[in-house]
């Protein structure tokens, strides 16, 4: 069986996504998921697109371990030298260089002639050679470009000391035939491919990243650069859990296999599109919540009769446990600790007494409290940072010939302040009176309840994204009592707000 490594780029090109703006701590978060997750390499972010950027690279090479930590350049010096800088900690560092190569590009984004852009690849990498051992080159919409031309220009990076050559479907534009023929024809005629990584990275904008990157393995790629649940720009990359299961699935077929530890795809699809505040479709492949249901009576008789009827695998073997473990009020610390590290979580005593403390309220108000419940009270508790602003007082007043009314109490920088106003629901009442305290001027793109669990008690949880200045903010909110969870949700979104406005006044450069 070949070994297909697993390029994610989640952090990278998964970010660039509109409307997702992580911070460094929830990028980090995500790379130590990836790390349990078991990718090969992960693509951490774009040193030199801003502070933010270089600090959540930076960040995930100096703590995540035994994983390829990447960062994106230009073919520029001054960028190749800043990914260095903020990747010089990484126990293994990659350099990502990329440069486009079609007609369309090189003439009109470029404006370069065709040797003018192989010089510029050539001196790349050798530059990113002598401060990184290992080198990516990257040919941007390299499925619009001639074919020899593209042959002649990996063969030069090669010869300059590229590790990994990468083949990008930048635009989605290729369909899986075509991309099979192209893969095994640079295969055959670039000089010293034999001797680099051939790599794939495939966007969706037809809907066929999925495929056109297996159809790249078929042909020999080496690797396959993708993000959880499918996040990129425009429509998208290919998904990595549906690559990563469709070679398991298949595995005869492809002779390839991955190191993913499947069981952990589940966890990182929801880590992510909690994170992001992009909920994923209930139709969704691997990880959507009908991927495994089933409602057909004829299937549900197959299902009976043997799993197998219809499921082409198990639930178990992407992280979706059958039975989960209830813990209750009067579970001890111990059970707790315990469940958490059976969840995955290394977590130090001062974060398990603070989720067990929430976990005893929430017990209280619950009568059982799921795997999904406690694993959402640590990114809650445990992975919030430090607020400006936070929930003291709340009390709203509603009904159907009542003008909603909301009365809240924040604390501002340690002091209390109050405010009451009027909406067009409890919600709005809620938002308008924190927005007078604050006094933040954000328009309300996108508001989303979900429960974390199923039954009466169950706990829920608000994803809503605000706009100010034109930067997008994701806020999340977690409680058994809805309103009480939209207000937490939008105060996260602001304290965000505050934060980048205190990084923006002094910038975060080491």
């Amino acid at each position: 069986m070949k070994m297909v490594k697993i390029f994610d780029t989640t952090l990278r090109d998964g970010e660039q996504s509109a409307g997702i703006n992580l911070n460094v701590e929830e990028k980090l978060q995500i790379a130590r998921q990836l790390a349990r997750l078991n990718v090969d390499v992960i693509e951490a972010g774009f040193a030199i697109a801003s502070p933010g950027d270089f600090a959540g690279v930076q960040a995930i090479a100096r703590e995540i371990k035994g994983v390829t930590v990447c960062s994106l350049s230009r073919a520029v010096k001054a960028d190749i030298e800043r990914a260095w800088e903020a990747l010089k900690e990484a126990e293994d560092p990659l350099i990502h260089t990329f440069l486009a190569t079609s007609d369309i590009h090189m003439k009109y984004k470029l404006n370069k002639e065709p040797d003018k852009v192989v010089e510029m690849a050539v001196a790349a990498v050798k530059y990113a050679k002598s401060l990184c051992p290992k080198v990516e080159f990257s040919a941007e919409d390299a499925t619009r470009s001639d074919w020899n031309f593209l042959c002649r220009i990996l063969g030069e990076v090669i010869k300059a000391g590229a590790t990994v050559i990468n083949v990008p479907d930048t635009v989605g534009y290729i369909i899986p035939s075509e991309f099979g023929r192209l893969i095994s024809y640079l295969k055959e005629n670039t000089p010293g491919i034999d001797k680099v990584q051939v790599s794939v990275h495939c966007h969706n904008d037809l809907g066929l990243g999925v495929a056109n990157s297996l159809a790249a393995v078929e042909n020999g790629a080496d690797q396959v650069e993708c993000t959880i649940n499918g996040l990129g720009e425009r429509a998208g990359n290919a998904a990595l859990e549906e690559i990563v299961m469709a070679i398991k699935t298949r595995a005869e077929n492809f002779q390839a296999e991955t190191r993913i530890h499947t069981e952990q795809l589940i966890r990182s699809s929801r880590l992510v599109s909690t994170l992001t505040g992009k909920p994923l479709q209930h139709n969704k492949a691997i990880v959507g919540t009908n991927a495994f249901s089933h409602e057909a009576g004829i299937h549900q008789d197959g299902m009976l009769k043997n799993r197998m009827t219809y499921e082409i695998m198990t639930p178990e073997s992407v992280g979706l446990s059958q039975s989960e473990i209830v813990l209750g009020k009067h579970s001890g610390r111990h059970a707790v600790k315990n469940r958490l590290i059976e969840l995955g979580y290394n977590l130090t005593e001062t974060e398990i007494d603070q989720t067990y403390q929430r976990f005893i309220e929430l017990a209280d108000k619950k009568k059982e409290v799921s795997d999904s419940d406690l694993e959402a009270l640590v990114r809650d508790e445990v992975y919030a940072m430090e607020d400006r602003f936070a929930l003291d007082y709340l009390h709203v007043s509603t009904g159907n010939s009542t003008i909603p009314t909301a009365t809240i109490r924040l604390k501002k920088d340690g002091e209390l302040i109050q405010e009451a106003s009027c909406g067009d629901g409890p919600i709005d009442a809620i938002y308008k009176a924190i927005d007078r305290i604050i006094q933040i001027k954000v328009k309300l793109d996108e508001y989303n309840i979900k429960a974390v669990t199923s039954g009466e008690d169950a706990l829920g949880e608000v994803t809503v994204k605000v706009r100010e200045n034109g930067n997008a903010y994701v806020g999340r909110g977690l409680s058994t009592d809805i309103i009480e969870a939209s207000a937490i949700a939008y105060l996260h979104a602001l304290n965000k707000i505050s934060r980048s406005a205190k990084q923006k006044a002094s910038p975060i450069f080491t």
